[in-house]
């Protein structure tokens, strides 16, 4: 990650107790986590944003989407 100051945040979240658990299971997990720990009320939005893009109705059946989005992080050599 290149902000340390927010990757080293460690103030409790719902996102720094995912972070923790992946971390102790030896596990990668999104890096934007880290943001989402570090200013949570400022990244829900960002967060509901997301599951209703993922989730809501639409054409494309949400396994679709999904699938859509690991190939384009993929593409992109992002762990998703």
């Amino acid at each position: 990650m290149f902000l340390p100051e927010v990757e080293s945040h460690d103030e409790p979240s719902p996102y720094m107790a995912a972070i923790r658990a992946m971390r102790a299971g030896g596990k990668e997990y999104p890096a934007i986590w880290h943001l989402f720990a570090f200013l949570p009320k400022a990244t829900d939005y960002l967060a509901r944003f997301t599951q209703e893009i993922m989730r809501g109705p639409a054409p494309l059946s949400p396994g679709m989407r999904e699938l859509i989005a690991a190939y384009t992080s993929a593409r992109n050599d992002c762990p998703f």
